[in-house]
């Protein structure tokens, strides 16, 4: 996964381990912003999907990083990183 170095220091201001960086990469949903870029977010079908490759123990220990997201380009390099803390709205 490439990643600005912007998106860098935010991961790791924000708490977000590279792991959860990966299953969003790999599980998340994508929605598109309007302005050209990408978001990728957990959602219920993608944490169980988490579940089923990787054990429900593990889900559940790290359930606190399930409101995590990413903010890609449209080549797939991703812009910065955050936690939701409100409704993303779909277009």
């Amino acid at each position: 996964m490439n990643m600005t170095t912007h998106a860098a220091i935010r991961s790791q201001q924000r708490g977000i381990p590279p792991l959860i960086m990966e299953w969003l990469d790999q599980f998340g949903e994508e929605y598109y912003d309007g302005h050209g870029a990408i978001i990728r977010r957990f959602t219920r079908a993608s944490r169980r999907e988490i579940e089923r490759q990787c054990g429900r123990d593990l889900v559940s220990k790290l359930s606190q990083y399930f409101t995590a997201y990413i903010v890609e380009n449209h080549d797939g390099t991703v812009i910065t990183t955050g936690h939701l803390t409100k409704r993303i709205n779909r277009r």
